[in-house]
Formats: structure tokens, sequence, C-alpha cells
């Protein structure tokens, strides 16, 4: 851990560093992100040690979620980070002939990625990802959550990225507070609104931007599927979605589900199914499901069942087990909409299958909350796709799966409203990281006396021509002017 002035004077080398231009080259960058890919090839057993230890996730998974994320978004980047540094033209109305315009873009400089504990190697890597390919430098702030990703993170990356450019900086409350206290030129933040409320306070002291990835309760809406394997097929991506990535500790999770009620017995009869075949009959005993991450988050899930009425809904599971911090998988059928459960987010193996009398009734229930990160439907009615998409605000909708939104790179992930602010992924990394600068080539060889004083009616005619037409049509009317004097 660091105190205050350790990390001012952190902050201050970072920014020397920056001013040498070196982390501009397309050489460093490049350099950087096969460092990165370097330390993921050979470090691999140690990131599943890590994550298994932190968070109980089999190697799989934590290939699937984190990993192998990370490793195709380095590549995506190695392979166009050229591409995306060019200089690009911009079409100029005639109007400036001959002038030209482009758009450059420049790194932010010194920027801070605060990363959350639930996909800690994946949501430290990935933003790093954006800010190296963007060419700044780095300090990225592990979550004390994890802590034996965060001790990863924070011996491994200098052993391989440029140490003068990129540092971890472990620690818990208070060397946040003392980060936030330091003047950066972009804060990239994934955790909490709670916690996101005081990021974006300390970065308003300096005007600082922020992205901020949230999350909420994202919701699932189940459409009547005739076809039975349609049916079997979207309740399997549903019960993946919600207890198969970090059981049920995902921010893109499903929070609640909504069906309608004649089709509710046949939807949890599917997910207990299907949850046996994943996790057997003691899902306690299985290997592929993550554990709760700590104490306090365990003690809030079981919190949120012991009222009684929500108890009374629980249809199926419902156990916990201290010791391992295990919560079974558990369906709620109905719970009280007033309740804790229905007015947080869960971020635990805890779905709430809520009944409706009409599937469209669930627009209405969506937009009666804050929006959230994500929408899944599973439906074929393109009547209700359109009202989703036109009459619902979120961070993403995806219609038939779950989560894959997550890992495609020319789709940018972000939230809306108190799901977040800003967007990454592929490209939206690299500009989330990046000002892009306007840059407008002037000419000499010809001028256009209208545009100075002193001011006359000839030229209160011309400038009006020049807004309302391109720059030829403003020749053709103006051969027919009478000249003012």
């Amino acid at each position: 851990m660091e105190n205050g002035v350790g990390i001012e004077e952190t902050v201050r080398e970072l920014r020397q560093y920056f001013k040498t231009g070196k982390t501009k080259s397309v050489t460093w960058r490049k350099n950087q992100l096969k460092a990165l890919l370097d330390l993921l090839h050979h470090n691999e057993d140690a990131m599943f040690k890590a994550l298994h230890q932190d968070l109980g996730k089999h190697p799989v998974e934590a290939y699937r979620d984190e990993i192998g994320g990370v490793e195709k978004s380095a590549n995506n980047a190695l392979s166009s980070v050229e591409k995306w540094m060019a200089p690009k033209k911009c079409n100029v109305p005639l109007l400036f002939f001959p002038a030209k315009g482009e758009l450059l873009s420049e790194p932010l400089g010194v920027v801070l990625i605060f990363s959350s504990w639930n996909f800690p190697i994946m949501v430290a890597l990935d933003p790093l990802i954006g800010a190296i390919s963007a060419g700044n430098v780095v300090v990225i702030k592990p979550s004390e959550q994890a802590p034996a990703c965060s001790s990863f993170l924070a011996n491994t990356i200098p052993r391989y990225l440029d140490s003068n450019a990129i540092k971890v900086i472990e620690g818990g409350a208070d060397v946040c507070g003392q980060l936030l206290l330091q003047k950066w030129d972009k804060i990239f933040f994934t955790g909490s609104p709670r916690v996101a409320n005081i990021v974006m306070s300390a970065a308003a002291k300096n005007l600082t931007p922020v992205t901020l990835e949230l999350g909420g309760k994202c919701p699932a809406i189940l459409d009547s599927l005739s076809n039975h394997s349609d049916l079997k097929t979207a309740v399997k991506r549903i019960v993946g979605a919600k207890w198969g990535s970090c059981g049920g500790q995902a921010c893109i999770g499903i929070d609640y589900v909504l069906v309608e009620q004649k089709f509710s017995s046949v939807l949890i009869e599917l997910s207990k199914s299907i949850l046996r075949k994943f996790y057997g009959d003691n899902p306690v005993e299985s290997k592929a499901i993550s554990r709760i991450v700590n104490k306090q988050h365990f003690e809030r899930l079981c919190n949120l069942l012991k009222d009684p009425l929500v108890a009374a809904s629980i249809v199926h599971g419902g156990s916990v087990d201290e010791e391992n911090l295990f919560v079974e998988p558990t369906i709620l059928l109905d719970p009280p909409l007033d309740a804790q459960i229905m007015t947080e987010e869960i971020f635990g193996p805890l779905l709430p299958v809520i009944t409706t009398n009409k599937i469209q009734e669930s627009i209405e229930f969506i937009n009666s909350r804050p929006k959230p990160l994500a929408i899944y439907a599973f439906t074929k009615d393109e009547t209700l796709k359109r009202r989703i998409l036109s009459e619902t605000s979120s961070g993403s909708v995806t219609f038939n799966d779950t989560l894959i939104q997550f890992l495609c790179d020319t789709l940018p992930f972000g939230g809306v409203g108190q799901s977040g602010c800003g967007r990454y992924h592929g490209k939206y990394s690299f500009d989330t990281f990046s000002h892009e600068k306007a840059v407008m080539h002037g000419n000499l060889s010809i001028e256009i006396e209208p545009r100075y004083p002193p001011w006359s009616k000839f030229k209160l005619e011309f400038i009006r021509l020049a807004y309302r037409f391109n720059y030829f049509g403003l020749l053709l009317h103006m051969l027919g002017l009478k000249r003012y004097n």
C-alpha cells in the first residue's frame, strides 16, 4: 500500500514520462500489447489459481469470461491500432474550399482505472488495452475484495509492461481516497452506483472526464415460444446467464425474468431441470459454480431472503452454507415488488420470476424502474421487438441470447442513466481513452472579403447565401445579385 505522498509522487512521475512522448509512438503501443499477450500466455495457470482462490471460478469459466476475452481484445487491438491512430479525412463544405479538415486522435494523458472484484482480471486488463492502444500512461487500482487477483496483477504487470508508464497500486478504501485526490486526465470506474457517486464527485473538482461501468437490475423477457426446442434453449441461456457467470455476481447477468402467468410453471420446471444438469442434485458440491465473494456479500444476500413474504415466494432452492460462502441457486415466484430483492440489484444467485397477464406489460414494468445495463428478450414477435427497442432505454438489448453482447468487439459496451455512462470494447475502448482533435488546414491563396468589416447589405446577403448554399451554388447566385455598396 502506498501513502498519499507516494501516490502523489507516482502520478507526478507518470506525467513526466508521458511528456517525453514515448507512449505516443505506434512501436511503444504495439510492444505493450505484445507484452500483455505474453503475460496471458505465460501465466494462465497462475490466473486460474487466483480466480479460484478469490471466487471459486472453474478454469473453463475463468478462461471464457476473463482470460480468453482479454486475449481476444489484445489481439484485435494489436492488429488494428495503426488504423485507429491514423488521421481521418473529413468532408469539408465547398464553401471552405480549398481548406481541408481531418480528425487526429491523441492520448488523454494520465488515466486511472478502477477494476471490480467479480471479473478482476478482465475488468482490469480490458480497459488497459484501450488505454495502451490510445498511448496513455496508466494507474490500475484492483479491487481489494479479490486479493489474490490484485496481488497477481501488482506482481506480474511490472515484469511484462513498461513500468515507467503502467503502475498497479493496491489497497483499500483509504488508497482509493488518496487516488481520487490526484488530478487525472481520465477515470475509468467499474463498480456500484454508490461508489460511482464518490468517484464522479471527486472527478468533478478537476473537470476530469469519467467512464462509469455500473450495473442495474437487468431483466429478461420470456415470450411464449411454441417450439419446445426453442423454449428449452431460451431457458438454458437464462439459467446460464443467471448462475453460470460468477454465480450471479455479474453486472450484465439477469436480475429477474418477466413471463406471462400461464407460462411461469413451464419456465420454473425447465429451470429446475437445467440447474440439476448443470450443477447436480447438491450444487454446493459442484465445482462449476462460483461462490459468493466474501462474508459481507453473503450476509447481504441472506438478508434479502429473510423477509417472510420473500421467503414464502421461494419455489426452488433457498439453502445457504456460511462456511463455504455458498447460496444455492434460488428461484422465487412473484416476490413483493416493494421488497429489497426487487428494488436493489441482487448481484447473486437469486432469480425472481415476475408474472404478467400479457407479455407486452413487461415494457411498462421495465420503464417503471431505473434504466438497466442490458435487456434480454426471448421472442419471435417482430412487433414486440420493435416496441422494446423504441419504448425502453438500456445500455444494450439482446434478443434470443444472453451475455454475448459483452464479447462482441464491434459493438460498444456501456450503460445509460443509473447503469453508467461512456462505453468501451474494441475501437470504442481506443476512443474512450483518446481525444479526437479537429484539425483544419486553411489556405492563404484565396480570400473572401465579405467575411470582414466594414459591413454592407451586400456582405449580409453574401453571408446569408453562404450559409444556405454550397460553394458553387453560392457563386451561381452571386452572379445574379445586384451589388450593394
